[in-house]
């Protein structure tokens, strides 16, 4: 069980102390409280101090103002690293500086001993109490935040050049204006808000014994800010080691650049964009690593091994840069690196079952680039159609993307071994798998329902490629509402059969009274409404041709219709070796 420090203290305690040495960390992000926070902070503080606007009605003894956790662990060189709090200790830093500026002509007796308290909050002291001003009780080496040597400068000198215009500098003359205003007000009161900052103002602190402690109860902790994600971790790594070698401003830039590219790109369910190319590069490691168990370890566990090796080589980080870059082109639908034929595979794999694939992907590309990052484009299509045939039919035959991960894993090891992609332990059975086809509930709320539907879709080979922001729905062909009117089906759970069903975009909408085939047609092949308004038709070619050359879509045609698509898919499994012999 992990130990924790927990122990309520005022600001003065907390930052008096001997021991304290605050870091904020080169993971962390930037300063980002700006005036609007820094007045909050400012009115609550006053309001407290000073109890309906009266000096008298505070209670130095019994009041106290909280002001939230602080979550720290003690790094490898003493220093207590902030994982949660550090806009709050920043802000409190600036606030108690810009308070000692001011007195710095003061001679009365309330004066000098406020100002000494807080020297003893800002500075290290000696064993006398007196204060070393070269040597501050918080550090930063946020990598990304290039205004932090100004956060620095201010608390040493209290000095602000009028250039400067970040946040640290923004805040400390914002303080510096309500001290002036409050002292030209409230002379009388002037060390009262300093002295009741300090000594009633609480703060908790949590000092966990480790960074994953902490993180973890910072997540737990933390409903308002944004907790720090794998990627926050990996970065301060990656700046450590450019830092080392001098090159500490280009990484910084190629790393904001690409966490511009991840957010455009990536959107995962959990996690940040970047922490999604960092897990689809994890593969490509694990693969040449030889790691095919089906369970995969946390992502900052994978990384952190023998000190984050991976992460301070140049190769690594070049290596997401490519990653990331080939996965833009995926969705850019680059003609410059893709055939049509390879944009149109992964078209229909964007709407996989699942998102493994995305996984096998860059195994293979990463695997097999060349030193321009072009792929041979034969073989790319070939792996395509292989994985896309496999993935599509373990979901009807063993649903959950879980269970994919066993022959997936396997296969990614075969792929940085330069060896083919085969599945060989887990060819499927013609007939069980026609089985498992014909009992299968392709159901709208099932994700290879709209998989089949699209793979269907590019199986004509004159079907064009769709742009990738397209929005498809699935479309019955028979309408539900025609068989509510006419119950001409001898079935009925053949208006949900997955020979019913086409792809249809989310821009043609249909009306529920127009439910007859003859009335769809309009709809799929595009019509001029009553204002004269042009509505373009679809771009699912099966729809067009269909309102082209038929007359009715009945109970037969679905029938039919779904024995062909499961026949052509057996064909498809087939062509791509995945039948067995037997």
């Amino acid at each position: 069980m992990s130990k924790l420090n927990i122990d309520q203290k005022s600001i003065k305690d907390l930052f008096t102390e001997k021991n304290t040495d605050f870091l904020i960390p080169d993971y962390q992000r930037p300063y980002a409280w700006g005036e609007k926070e820094c007045q909050t902070l400012w009115d609550d503080m006053f309001l407290f101090a000073f109890p309906d606007n009266d000096c008298d009605k505070f209670n130095s003894d019994t009041d106290e103002y909280f002001l939230g956790p602080i979550v720290t662990f003690k790094n490898e060189d003493g220093k207590k690293e902030i994982i949660d709090g550090q806009q709050r200790l920043t802000t409190l830093m600036l606030l108690l500086r810009a308070f000692y500026d001011k007195y710095g002509s003061m001679k009365n007796d309330k004066a000098l001993k406020t100002s000494k308290l807080i020297e003893q909050c800002i500075w290290k002291t000696d064993e006398f109490d007196e204060p070393d001003k070269s040597a501050l009780k918080i550090d930063s080496e946020v990598a990304t935040d290039s205004d932090k040597e100004q956060f620095l400068n201010i608390l040493k000198t209290g000095i602000v050049d009028d250039n400067w215009k970040s946040n640290y500098a923004n805040n400390y003359r914002f303080f510096q204006q309500k001290i002036s205003e409050f002292l030209n007000t409230y002379p009388d009161w002037f060390s009262f808000f300093p002295m009741r900052i300090m000594k009633n103002c609480i703060l908790l602190p949590i000092e966990a014994e480790s960074q994953d402690t902490a993180l973890r109860i910072f997540s737990t902790l933390n409903d308002r800010g944004k907790p720090l994600s794998d990627a926050d971790i990996f970065k301060a790594q990656f700046y450590k080691y450019y830092s080392s070698k001098g090159e500490k401003d280009s990484f910084i830039a190629k790393w904001k650049d690409l966490e511009v590219l991840c957010d455009s790109l990536f959107h995962p369910i959990s996690g940040t964009p970047m922490d999604e190319l960092f897990t689809r590069y994890m593969y490509y490691e694990r693969a040449k690593q030889g790691i095919k168990t089906s369970t995969t370890e946390a992502l900052r566990k994978f990384y952190e091994r023998n000190s984050y090796a991976l992460l301070k080589t140049d190769e690594t980080f070049g290596n997401l840069i490519d990653l990331a870059n080939f996965w833009n082109d995926v969705q850019n639908q680059s003609v410059e690196r893709f055939s049509d034929r390879i944009l149109r595979r992964l078209f229909v794999l964007n709407y996989a079952p699942n998102g493994m694939w995305t996984y096998f992907v860059s195994v293979y590309y990463m695997a097999n680039r060349d030193q321009n990052g072009a792929l041979d484009d034969e073989s790319f299509y070939q792996f395509l159609n292989k994985i896309t045939a496999f993935i599509w039919a373990y979901a009807v035959t063993n649903p959950g993307v879980n269970a994919l991960r066993t022959p997936v894993f396997a296969e990614m090891i075969n792929i940085v071994n330069g060896q083919p992609v085969a599945f060989s332990d887990f060819l499927f059975h013609t007939q069980q798998l026609q089985n498992a086809f014909n009992n299968f509930t392709f159901s709208n709320s099932r994700a290879i329902t709209k998989s089949i539907l699209t793979w269907w879709a590019f199986q004509d080979p004159e079907q064009e490629l769709l742009p990738p922001e397209s929005v498809l729905e699935i479309e019955h062909i028979y309408a539900r509402n025609r068989q509510e009117k006419e119950h001409s089906l001898t079935d009925a759970r053949n208006v949900e059969s997955l020979g019913n069903k086409a792809l249809l975009e989310k821009r043609i909408n249909i009306r529920a009274a127009d439910y007859r085939f003859a009335d769809k047609v309009k709809y799929y092949l595009g019509f001029e409404n009553s204002r004269k308004q042009k509505k373009e038709g679809t771009k699912i070619k099966e729809l067009t041709d269909l309102a082209t050359n038929a007359k009715d879509f009945t109970e037969t045609d679905i029938v039919q219709r779904k024995a062909k698509m499961i026949f052509k898919f057996q064909e498809f499994m087939d062509e791509n070796g995945l039948l067995s012999a037997d």
